[in-house]
């Protein structure tokens, strides 16, 4: 079972696609809001757990890339163009923005479908990502001043009493030090330690 408030948002200023789009994906299980204009889409605040995007391409005032521009530059969501007057410029610049496909109308039922469950588990995995990245910052900010000076050093491989003499302290005050960001960071071994603070881009920091 997906999220409980999974999200299909539909942009499209002909209420009748609109409304035939909703009604095909509520039969098929999928809770649907529909919005007639890119502005009243990204003036609302979203509140879901896992969302796609089916978003046209013409539309008056803000049109289908500009709309994708906007939330790629906030909050990202997986998007899906849908179009009747598509052309190769709209559909390779639509791409290079990160859409998941480009439909034409009227739109293929089996395709869209497909096209919508391969957007909610990127939007997933993505989520996940997004949310093991914070917990690893906030276990990274959990450190003391001096345990984030020392943990660029570890890693960079450097035994225990040459990141004491760089730091100027007692190499078994350092390995005290090495205790206690092992436990803070959660890491099960040194391999552990190094392969997490890789994701972080640690730069060594100023001894004081």
């Amino acid at each position: 079972m997906g999220p409980t408030n999974e999200m299909v948002y539909i942009v499209d200023d002909d209420a009748t696609i609109g409304e035939a789009l909703s009604s095909l994906l509520r039969a098929n299980g999928k809770r649907v809001r529909i919005f007639t204009s890119g502005r009243e889409f990204l003036n609302f605040e979203r509140q879901d757990d896992c969302a796609c995007l089916i978003l046209d391409l013409r539309m008056p005032g803000l049109n289908g890339l500009e709309v994708q521009r906007s939330i790629s530059a906030e909050a990202g969501i997986p998007v899906i163009f849908i179009t009747g007057r598509g052309d190769i410029q709209s559909t390779v610049t639509a791409m290079k923005e990160g859409a998941i496909d480009f439909l034409t109308k009227p739109v293929d039922e089996a395709a869209l479908l497909a096209s919508i469950e391969r957007a909610l588990e990127l939007d997933r995995k993505l989520r996940k990502k997004t949310l093991e990245h914070a917990n690893l910052l906030a276990r990274y900010q959990s450190l003391t001043p001096r345990e984030q000076q020392v943990l660029p050093l570890l890693v960079r491989g450097l035994l225990n009493k040459q990141a004491a003499g760089e730091l100027g302290i007692t190499e078994y005050t350092v390995q005290i030090h090495r205790g206690h960001i092992m436990r803070k960071m959660e890491a099960d071994s040194f391999a552990t330690l190094v392969k997490l603070a890789s994701m972080l881009n640690l730069e060594p920091t100023n001894a004081s």
